[in-house]
């Protein structure tokens, strides 16, 4: 199976603005309808079930799935849906937070690399090491010489990780302004949904296209053969969701995973 092209992002050239963030193409590039997507979504829960148990029995490949989005992009949503039905026994989720203390004692990729994912294990993060040329640089935290080489260290970072026989998928959930407008006002309306809207959101929406830009810089340099990043349309969910989920499947597919070898000496054993 050959991803869409559009999916996969990087390059000079790459712009945000060049990618749709009202999907409607499969994963083949031809249309595909609601009602079809969520089927494939259904289908495509159920295969990484047994893919996931396959991963945990045989011991020897790790997933790390990176999640960044603006305010309101739909990580956490992103995370229920396709997640949600695995084994927790084999699937981690970090959320990055502010640094404490400790953390900016330390590089800043300390933080992040005492959660990448054991041998059979998906880690998912929730937000990430990419905050580090984000946030900070959009806020001016520390100078432009100081984050502009982060690339350049996230790079050998994820290196590492898949040297050693991490297989990572980054994803960068992908919606317009004028979604991001209506989700906020849907948290302002909804009384469950209150606590999750903070005034701080308001400030950070004022920085859009700042952060637009930061994240096609970052996509740009750090988007490689061994860490991809992905661009997903995200103003529908259902599409988000058919889109990761496929992505994920495939991917796991193509480990050709194995389940061990059974203990010698099993044959013809009867429990009684």
């Amino acid at each position: 199976m050959k991803t869409s092209e559009w999916l996969r992002a990087g390059g000079k050239k790459f712009k945000l603005a060049d990618v749709p963030t009202s999907g409607s193409l499969d994963i083949k590039g031809k249309k595909i309808s609601r009602e079809e997507a969520e089927a494939i979504t259904a289908e495509n829960i159920e295969k990484l079930q047994e893919l996931q148990f396959l991963m945990y029995a045989e011991h020897k490949q790790k997933l790390l799935v990176v999640l960044q989005a603006m305010d309101t992009g739909g990580k956490d949503g992103a995370i229920r849906k396709v997640f949600g039905a695995l084994n927790p026994q084999g699937v981690r989720i970090h959320s990055f937070k502010r640094p404490t203390p400790t953390e900016l004692a330390h590089d800043f990729l300390w933080r992040a690399h005492q959660h990448t994912p054991p041998s059979g294990h998906i880690q998912i993060f929730n937000r990430s090491h990419y905050e580090d040329v984000l946030v900070v640089r959009v806020h001016d935290i520390v100078p432009k010489s100081k984050w502009k080489a982060r690339y350049d260290h996230i790079r050998n970072f994820e290196k590492l990780l898949t040297d050693e026989g991490t297989t990572i998928l980054k994803f960068m959930l992908h919606i317009s302004k004028d979604e991001q407008k209506e989700r906020l006002q849907a948290r302002l309306d909804d009384k469950t949904r209150l606590w999750k809207f903070e005034k701080g959101d308001l400030v950070e929406r004022r920085y859009w296209d700042d952060y637009q830009s930061a994240y096609e810089d970052a996509i740009r340099e750090t988007s490689t053969e061994n860490a991809p990043w992905y661009v997903i349309p995200s103003d529908r969910k259902w599409y988000r969701n058919y889109a990761m989920s496929t992505l994920i499947r495939h991917t796991l597919e193509n480990l050709n995973m194995q389940f061990p070898p059974p203990e010698d000496g099993l044959e013809g054993i009867v429990v009684e």
